[in-house]
């Protein structure tokens, strides 16, 4: 991929190594990442200490109490982790009813499953690790006991969710332990979180069995019986991490993959899958109508059928049929198309790309949702627990309708691509619904334009947000918005960059050296080993 092929692009260059680089969106993560390697650890090592740290100094993106997906090349094979938990058995449309309310409410109990980050990080080492989890969580827990510097970008949104909680406490009464745990802050501020430093040191002396039938075990259920809460002692202990093949499409030479539903991430695939055939040479108006065409055929398809797998009524390699998708590209004409679906709420998550000296690639995402998810937090823990049961479908005729011990339609998606049998490199865009979005796009600029890794990052994005709307960044080509509006694409500016995702990659080149990118629409950081 040409470093100066599109210098117009580029804001930063991307960076290169030799063995071992990390890619996330907070320095000090970063670091927790880069002195695994500097220990002796690999590169799922890496990506489990940079996970944890982030849950402490980005909490308005991530926590303890959220979900987790991954995807890794280790030890010559392609892997993949669902680790997103189930819904409360005692969760139903009656009981969302009998509370009050005539759909899921964004805050408060009725939104929380079970959370998967404990254990998806306890597994992951036992099953990839060369350290200990006391190892990996180490940088964490100090960060955590001893302070870190909040950064513009989380100061912005903590004080957003400050806010918001503040308005949403007189109905979710709740969610009042987040107010008086975490506050407000500013930029600059050295802040400590004493009470996540002893939750994180109970998961690594427990090998985080302590959040599924422990001592954290009692206070989650605990403070549920006292607030009104669904989650019982059974829904905790029935928390299993889930290791899955992940799905994949053919794409000019390489393979994009990703982890099959309950995630949206066969919704990038499905649009890749029906551009694979068209050739697209310049950043044009025609390129970016047929991408955001094939992405609304796509969400069109993936928010009617996909959901907890064992609920779907088609399979996700029927979705991936290639008669399928190119019947569906048959469809997509020069204008813009209303393709059955709803509107797309925004979301907040964490990714990180790891790699090591060996050949080990880790792309690895997790989430709270909408911020700092529920706004539930267990009392004396620091805890945050997210909100993903808000995506239940309130359709019965929906396979995603609303229901206990069932896994939601799930956003955070980490992507993969591999060239030949051989891996190129972890890539992912955060951003709830933008995420499908930004892989396709991503993969394109990689792909079909040969951008490297910061360049792809950084080039202007586009948004589908519902019915004909698209919004672009302000730096997107203003001639090339016209004429998208021409073809019938209801084009806006949206001037909050963090509106389009923030994303990290790292390929590996053929002679091996390690080139990585990371985003410069926030806290971006990227370092090496």
């Amino acid at each position: 991929m040409d470093h100066y092929k599109y210098p117009y692009l580029n804001r930063r260059f991307s960076v290169y190594a030799k063995n071992g680089m990390v890619a996330t969106t907070h320095p000090v993560a970063t670091e927790a990442g880069i002195d695994m390697l500097k220990k002796g650890g690999n590169a799922m090592d890496a990506a489990v200490a940079t996970a944890a740290a982030l849950t402490v100094v980005e909490p308005t993106s991530n926590g303890i109490g959220g979900d987790a997906f991954m995807i890794a090349w280790m030890n010559g094979r392609l892997h993949g982790m669902n680790a997103s938990g189930r819904s409360p058995q005692g969760l139903s449309m009656e009981t969302i009813r009998s509370k009050g309310y005539a759909g899921m409410p964004k805050y408060g109990w009725l939104p929380v499953n079970v959370p998967g980050v404990p254990a998806a990080w306890a597994s992951l080492i036992d099953r990839f690790g060369n350290l200990t989890l006391k190892e990996v969580l180490a940088p964490a827990i100090r960060a955590a006991r001893d302070g870190f510097a909040i950064t513009p970008t989380v100061a912005r949104y903590w004080r957003a969710a400050y806010d918001n909680f503040s308005r949403e406490v007189e109905k979710f009464e709740e969610i009042r332990p987040w107010l008086e745990i975490f506050g407000t802050v500013t930029a600059g501020e050295i802040r400590t979180l004493p009470q996540h430093a002893d939750t994180l040191e109970e998961i690594a002396e427990t090998d985080a069995r302590s959040v599924y039938e422990g001592t954290l075990a009692d206070k989650i259920v605990s403070y549920s019986k006292k607030s009104g809460g669904l989650l019982t002692h059974e829904d905790l202990r029935g928390f299993e991490v889930d290791y899955v093949d992940p799905i994949s499409v053919a794409y000019k030479g390489h393979e994009i993959h990703e982890i099959p539903p309950n995630g949206q991430g066969i919704t990038a695939l499905m649009a890749l899958g029906m551009l694979k055939g068209d050739v697209f040479s310049h950043l044009d108006d025609a390129a970016y109508h047929y991408q955001i065409e094939a992405i609304k055929q796509a969400f069109a398809d993936t928010t009617a059928f996909v959901a907890d797998e064992n609920h779907m009524k088609v399979t996700a390699e029927e979705l991936l049929d290639d008669d399928y998708l190119q019947s569906r590209r048959a469809e997509i004409g020069e204008e813009a198309a209303l393709r059955g679906h709803g509107d797309l709420p925004q979301g907040g998550t964490v990714y990180l790309a790891t790699a090591d000296g060996d050949g080990n690639m880790v792309s690895y995402i997790q989430s709270n949702y909408m911020g700092f998810g529920s706004g539930v937090v267990v009392p004396g823990t620091g805890l945050a627990l997210h909100n993903r049961g808000h995506n239940f479908s309130m359709d019965p005729d929906n396979p995603n309708y609303v229901g206990g011990g069932k896994k939601p339609y799930h956003t955070i998606i980490p992507g993969f691509i591999t060239k030949g049998g051989r891996p190129v490199g972890p890539f992912g865009v955060m951003g709830a619904f933008m995420q499908p979005q930004g892989h396709l796009q991503v993969a394109m600029n990689l792909i079909d334009y040969g951008m490297n890794p910061q360049s792809a990052l950084d080039a202007p994005r586009w948004q589908f947000k519902s019915g004909l709307e698209v919004e672009v960044e302000d730096r997107f080509d203003h001639d090339v918005a016209r004429a998208l509006a021409r073809r019938g694409h209801k084009v806006s500016v949206n001037l909050e960059p963090n509106s389009f995702g923030r994303g990290q990659i790292i390929i590996r080149g053929e002679n091996g050296v390690l080139i990585g990118g990371s985003e410069s629409r926030t806290d971006g950081s990227i370092s090496i080993y």
